[in-house]
C-alpha cells in the first residue's frame, strides 16, 4: 500500500529550473546544497523542468526516498519569478499545482457573508 505525505508536511518549491535527468541521489544533493535543507527531513521538495512541463516531487518517508514525477500534456506548472532558493507552499497549494491551476491567487467561488 501507498501511503502519501502526513497533513500538515512543509512543501519546498526549488526555485529556477532544475536538471530533470537528476534522480534521487542528484535531487537530495540540491536539497542540501542549493536549499539548505534535510532531504530525509519528511518535508516534500519540488523541482520543476526548464521547458516547465516537468516536476519531479521528493521526500523522505521514514523508509526511503521517494521521488514522484509529472509532465504536463498540456500548459506548464506555475513557477516562483525568483533564479535561487525556496519558496513554501502550503499541501493545497502543492494539490493546486500539481493540477496545473495557478496556485499564486486562486479565485473564489463565493464570499462568507455576516452570520446571523
Amino acid at each position: 500500500m501507498i501511503s502519501g505525505p502526513p497533513p500538515g508536511v512543509r512543501v519546498w518549491l526549488a526555485a529556477g529550473a532544475t536538471d530533470m535527468r537528476r534522480g534521487f541521489d542528484g535531487l537530495a544533493r540540491q536539497v542540501q546544497e542549493a536549499l539548505g535543507q534535510d532531504p530525509f527531513s519528511g518535508q516534500l521538495f519540488v523541482f520543476r523542468g526548464r521547458r516547465g512541463d516537468l516536476v519531479k516531487v521528493l521526500w523522505w518517508d521514514g523508509q526511503g526516498l521517494v521521488l514522484y514525477a509529472k509532465r504536463l500534456e498540456r500548459g506548464r506548472f506555475v513557477w516562483p519569478q525568483a533564479r535561487d532558493g525556496a519558496v513554501s507552499l502550503t499541501p493545497a497549494q502543492l494539490s493546486m499545482l500539481l493540477e496545473g491551476i495557478d496556485w499564486r491567487m486562486p479565485a473564489r467561488t463565493w464570499r462568507p457573508e455576516m452570520a446571523g
